[in-house]
């Protein structure tokens, strides 16, 4: 285990997550999966008129990295607008890409800066945040 990626702030985010958590009502609701890696992350989202995330539910079946990822999405995600997770996302992908600093928004995200020399774990870092861009879109389009 290399630990620049599974360090001990890493795997104590990834054991935030809650086992099977959903919403009991969501309006929408999304699962996707890397081919890279083979993780999946399941999203429920409730959202008000401005499309901000008002409830979110994740459930990880990734690494520790992915599940550090939603760890952090979940817990800070209340509140966003949808549009400013995607733009999140965006900067987070560039971030891993090259030597721009993880964006500072949410602190926690820079703990994440240490798979940047390991593409094959980037695509289960971003998707927590595509579920959730899933399952907002499927919410809009039912709408």
């Amino acid at each position: 285990m290399d630990s620049a990626l599974y360090n001990r702030d890493i795997l104590r985010l990834a054991t935030t997550l809650i086992a099977n958590d959903r919403l009991a009502v969501a309006d929408g609701s999304a699962e996707v999966r890397s081919p890279i890696c083979g993780s999946r992350i399941q999203a429920d989202v409730k959202m008000d008129g401005d499309q901000r995330i008002t409830a979110l539910a994740l459930r990880a079946n990734a690494c520790a990295l992915g599940q550090a990822s939603a760890a952090i999405l979940r817990k800070n995600a209340i509140g966003a607008p949808v549009a400013s997770i995607a733009a999140l996302r965006e900067a987070i992908a560039k971030a891993l890409t090259s030597q721009n600093d993880m964006p500072c928004l949410w602190p926690e995200l820079e703990l994440l800066s240490g798979a940047r020399d390991y593409p094959a774990r980037h695509a289960a870092i971003l998707l927590p945040y595509d579920a959730v861009i899933a399952a907002a879109q499927k919410t809009e389009a039912e709408n």
